[in-house]
């Protein structure tokens, strides 16, 4: 993130730049309605099932400020007053001043504002670290929260961070009453395991305001990025999740 100085009638001004990997004018699947959906650059997770590798790096993206993308998302407007826009990643928490800063323009036209996030930035025991967050949660009407797994150990392995931020997250969410849609990435073996999905279930029994539980399946359409990165795909070989496998977590985790 960073900062151009600009002058308008002869006083400064100054507009925040952030790293942007890229846009989708019509999105049906992050968040309710039609959205338009932006990627951020930038992640300090290492998901094994990763599907968007190029993100990572948060200097490889294009330079935007907040004021440019919101001209650009309002040119939807008619097609997204029934949905909204969502920021997604890479991980757009680490770019929070700049989200904040987009959506206080959004909200300023009545634009829903959703977050696509972990919540692994999210440091409790930071007072100015959660005042960045609250900031930024003002003007965010829904989060679309990635549970990744309940299991701090395999939640490790799985990502390269524990999971005490994004359960810690969560909690403040419901405590200050922001809606939140859970998402759970499936993955064979290793996050479909009934145990696991039991626990889950008992954590997100204890938060206040989930509207709603997404399963995603675990897919292998990132595998081909790697190879043009050059990257080793970590979970070479390994299948998507039998449908009654994905029935099964998304009985345990939604049925009452």
């Amino acid at each position: 993130m960073s900062f151009v100085w600009a002058t308008f009638y002869g006083s400064p001004l100054f507009f925040m730049k952030g790293y942007l990997h890229s846009i989708e004018s019509f999105g049906t699947v992050d968040g309710p309605g039609i959205r338009f959906v932006v990627f951020l650059q930038g992640c300090p997770m290492r998901c094994l099932y990763c599907h968007n590798p190029d993100t990572w790096d948060f200097k490889a993206g294009r330079e935007v400020t907040a004021e440019e993308l919101a001209k650009n998302a309002l040119k939807y407007k008619s097609y997204i007053k029934e949905g909204g826009v969502t920021v997604s990643g890479g991980e757009p928490l680490a770019q929070a001043e700049f989200v904040t800063r987009f959506f206080e323009i959004l909200k300023g036209e009545n634009i829903h504002t959703a977050l696509d996030t972990s919540g692994v930035t999210f440091d409790p025991t930071s007072p100015g670290n959660v005042e960045k967050h609250k900031k930024l949660l003002d003007y965010t009407d829904l989060v679309l929260l990635d549970i990744k797994h309940i299991n701090d150990a395999e939640h490790k392995k799985l990502t390269g961070h524990g999971n005490a931020r994004t359960l810690a997250f969560a909690k403040y969410l419901s405590d200050i009453g922001k809606d939140i849609w859970i998402r759970h990435v499936l993955v064979t073996g290793v996050t479909d395991k009934d145990e696991y999905l039991y626990e889950l279930r008992a954590f997100i029994n204890g938060l206040k305001t989930v509207k709603n539980i997404e399963v995603l399946p675990y897919h292998t359409m990132g595998e081909v990025k790697y190879g043009k990165l050059g990257l080793e795909y970590p979970l070479k070989g390994l299948q998507p999740p039998e449908t009654n496998r994905v029935t099964n977590a998304i009985n345990i985790l939604t049925k009452r």
